[in-house]
């Protein structure tokens, strides 16, 4: 699978999955836009990857805000020539609120559900026209097997996830864009440390692999998504989940 002559954009890039994604992106030949709101750490993974070898470029982006999404797609179209390839990874998770819905404070969940389920909608809205004009491309969304377990607004972003990826992947198909999405389960993260805790074990214990996931573990899969391998797969939740969730 290789990516020369691509240029992908990757948000929540600044550590974590998204680092994973955009590390192996760059080591397959693409040149990446490491899309973050922490300007800060997105710069350091981009020096990182260029140290590497890699072709990497930092930009500060708030996936909630149209016109920061939009600034991130000209810049990638003005400094890069275009767009090939989008991971909407970016959401609102490590310093998460624990709450129902029934009692989740309004502005909170509005301003979550803004970050973590339209982002998606604002980031490919954004990047569908360059990705057009370069014959089309292929998106991979970051879901997560909460979708499918009680997880109260996370879970309900991430089955807000879900229906876009299926909807675009419809909408965007005849113009050469594939729209699909990853679903992970308990991957061992900082911001999965701090939201979960102890509560990661039992979590462990019902897996069919009983391990932990890592980003390396999915970065597989994110790489297969968007490479011409799986040019006829479009629409799809891929659970990578040590055998957490069984759909028939």
């Amino acid at each position: 699978m290789s990516f020369e002559n691509k240029v992908a954009i990757v948000t929540g890039a600044a550590q974590g999955i998204g680092e994973a994604y955009a590390t192996a992106l760059a080591k397959k030949g693409a040149t990446v836009v490491v899309a973050d709101l922490n300007i800060d750490l997105a710069t350091t993974v981009a020096e990182k990857i260029v140290a590497d070898g890699g072709q990497a470029r930092a930009v500060k982006v708030d996936v909630s805000d149209v016109d920061s999404t939009k600034a991130m797609a000209a810049f990638a179209k003005e400094e890069l020539g275009g767009i090939d390839l989008l991971v909407n990874n970016a959401a609102i998770y490590g310093e998460m609120e624990f709450n129902s819905l029934c009692n989740v404070d309004w502005d909170y969940y509005k301003r979550f559900m803004s970050v973590n389920m339209d982002g998606v909608l604002l980031c490919t809205r954004a990047c569908v026209g360059s990705m057009r004009k370069r014959g089309g491309g292929a998106i991979v969304n970051q879901s997560s097997t909460a979708a499918w377990l009680y997880a109260a607004f996370y879970g309900l972003a991430k089955v807000g996830v879900n229906g876009l990826t299926q909807q675009l992947a419809h909408e965007l198909g005849g113009q050469g864009i594939r729209v699909n999405a990853i679903a992970p389960g308990p991957i061992d993260t900082e911001a999965t440390r701090k939201t979960a805790g102890d509560m990661i074990n039992p979590i462990v214990e019902s897996l069919a692999i009983k391990r932990v996931g890592t980003p390396d573990d999915l970065v597989g899969a994110c790489l297969f998504l968007l490479s011409d391998e799986a040019r006829w797969i479009t629409g799809q939740i891929l659970n990578v989940d040590g055998g957490q969730i069984f759909r028939s």
